[in-house]
């Protein structure tokens, strides 16, 4: 009882609500020089006259900049009976270390600490993402003999999986998708990570080098390379998951298909949709390197090129219903993108540009995609952002006009509407909205519904964040270079969404460890793993017990089930270093 007590008087302070002074919310850790820089102050009740506030440097107490407070808001789903003012010093390009200040009632309130820089974001966070995921390899002793003969379940077949990434800090299985069995939710997981890392390695090379990481982002996606090859058995399918069953033996392990609840099946053959196509996608883009880990460059090449011509055989048998759906099409489209850069050849042109139109037909006249052929919205709690980034790789390789206008259609329809239904409702914290459905009605809200397809699964979604931050800026440099006003609006919108990450949220939690403050408590796995420095915690979620999703939730004490919102995954950081990339490439 002490314990929840703690909880809501800690919860109750960092909203402002223990003495009612003002609460400013700021990105904790950095804003780049040249990009969207704002900070929200938040009041128990409306300002009686027109505010200013003061950009101040931290080393010399000098006040730099100057602005007035515009507001108010409110988001009375959240936090009833307060409003919101936003400071908005985006002009302001000076490198250095500040805070926001405000002047009330002859009393002044000041923000947590940031960097300003030139890409500050990326030059303070990249190491850490890189460590963390270096510390995330399922590579002690105990885990590599085991994987070494991993067996099959339901069988007394052994295969070598040794390698990879553990998914979580709470969990060391590891997965190239673990919500097969729900059909419209499956993430990408080892295969995004690696992609993730080979683009960010080919888009800012020379930052990379500054940083002293090039190398090290390098080893890491070529650790990758190897567990995705290794992945792909003698018949040319690839292995979809290794299970702990969150066991301390390590030889409880066993390759496997997940259903609800931990049930495991021998339906271990990943489709596009369940990791299939981005690890084809990763291991193409790899074989370009001309660089090997334990596996060749064309053995890369020459796996990415076994497992397409396999799904494209039996893609259908492995998805769970026997249909494919708009994650097969992005994923498809990214694995024949990528092997059609690697090898020029029209075979992958052709089916780059069928997946292409397929997700050309999905969107909808509102501007969301829909899922399947009855009118289901997308919507995804980890990769929203894909299908308009898989179309943005597609088009750095497309040079025929009349396919990249239909491209180019339908990436200015999807950005509009992240931008329309974002900004449709009062949102002084600018997070992204959605569409969905629930109980047979079209809905639009903040969080993902806790009552869907998985029967379970719903958690903090600040991977979803990234990839829609992610696509906010790719999207806008290929489709609004000549467009400033909605240039500037995407990368708002991008910005809000990595600044609510980093601690400018109800909760003024970061959520990347060891930075910022309020982050999450440490969390223990087996082996050895845990948090680590640079992960990225799931995050904030609507209110448990409203399956609509609806309200606001966070919690670092749940009766074990805190998971929802503490645990580390490694997409979070795969997509928040994709925003980075983003912000970077030119």
């Amino acid at each position: 009882m002490m314990k929840l007590l703690l909880a809501c008087l800690m919860f109750l302070f960092a909203c402002g609500y223990c003495s009612g002074q003002p609460n400013i919310y700021v990105n904790q850790v950095a804003y780049n020089n040249r990009s969207p820089k704002m900070a929200l102050v938040g009041m128990d009740e409306k300002l009686t006259r027109k505010t200013v506030f003061h950009l101040v440097n931290d080393s010399t107490g000098e006040e730099v900049f100057t602005g007035v407070l515009s507001g108010p808001q409110a988001i009375e789903e959240w936090l009833p009976g307060k409003v919101f003012y936003s400071a908005d010093f985006s002009t302001f390009d000076k490198s250095g270390t500040y805070h926001v200040a405000i002047s009330i009632n002859d009393k002044t309130y000041q923000s947590d600490s940031f960097a300003i820089g030139d890409n500050a974001l990326a030059k303070l966070t990249l190491p850490s993402i890189v460590h963390y995921y270096n510390k995330q390899r399922a590579n002690t002793p105990a885990e590599l003999e085991a994987d070494k003969k991993v067996r099959l379940f339901g069988s007394n077949k052994t295969v070598d999986l040794h390698g990879g990434w553990c998914d979580a800090s709470g969990d060391v299985s590891k997965y190239f998708s673990h919500l097969a069995y729900a059909n419209f939710m499956s993430p990408q997981q080892i295969p995004l990570v690696t992609w993730s890392l080979i683009n960010a390695r080919d888009n800012m090379p020379g930052l990379l080098g500054q940083l002293k990481i090039k190398d090290s982002i390098e080893n890491e996606a070529l650790w990758g390379a190897d567990y995705l090859a290794r992945s792909l058995s003698k018949d040319g399918y690839f292995y979809m998951i290794v299970f702990s069953y969150f066991n301390k033996d390590p030889h409880a392990r066993r390759v496997v298909g997940l259903l609800a609840n931990s049930v495991t099946t021998n339906q271990y053959q990943a489709a596009f949709r369940e990791g299939g196509g981005m690890a084809i996608a990763a291991l193409a883009r790899a074989s370009r390197w001309q660089k090997h880990g334990e596996y060749t460059s064309a053995q890369y090449l020459a796996a990415a090129k076994k497992g397409f011509a396999h799904l494209l055989i039996y893609n259908k048998k492995y998805d769970d219903d026997g249909k494919e759906n708009i994650i097969d099409d992005y994923c498809a489209l990214m694995a024949a993108t990528e092997l059609w850069a690697a090898t020029n050849n029209v075979s992958y042109r052709n089916e780059a540009r069928k997946r292409a139109a397929n997700l050309n037909a999905r969107i909808t006249k509102a501007g969301y995609f829909r899922a399947d052929d009855k009118g289901r919205p997308f919507w995804h709690a980890s990769d929203a952002g894909m299908p308009v980034i898989a179309l943005c790789r597609y088009l750095q390789k497309e040079n025929d006009a009349v396919h990249r206008e239909a491209a180019l259609s339908t990436i200015r329809k999807a950005l509009a509407y992240n931008l329309r239904i974002t900004n449709e409702v009062s949102n002084p914290f600018g997070y992204a909205r959605q569409t969905f459905k629930y109980k047979g009605k079209i809905k639009d809200g903040f969080f993902i519904p806790h009552e869907n397809e998985t029967g379970w699964w719903w958690q903090g979604e600040n991977a979803r964040l990234g990839s829609l931050a992610t696509a906010a800026l790719a999207g806008a440099k290929v489709a609004y270079a000549g467009n400033k006003a909605v240039k500037d609006s995407l990368e708002v919108f991008a910005s809000q969404q990595i600044a609510w990450i980093l601690g400018c949220n109800p909760y003024q939690a970061c959520f990347m460890y060891k930075f910022g403050r309020n982050n999450v408590p440490y969390m223990h796995s087996n082996f050895g793993h845990g948090s680590e420095r640079g992960g990225i915690s799931n995050g904030i979620t609507g209110k448990d017990g409203n399956p609509d999703g609806s309200g606001i939730d966070y919690k670092t004490e749940a009766e074990g089930n805190e998971w929802r919102w503490t645990e580390q995954w490694i997409p979070h950081s795969a997509w928040f270093m994709q925003a980075l990339t983003a912000m970077y490439a030119q």
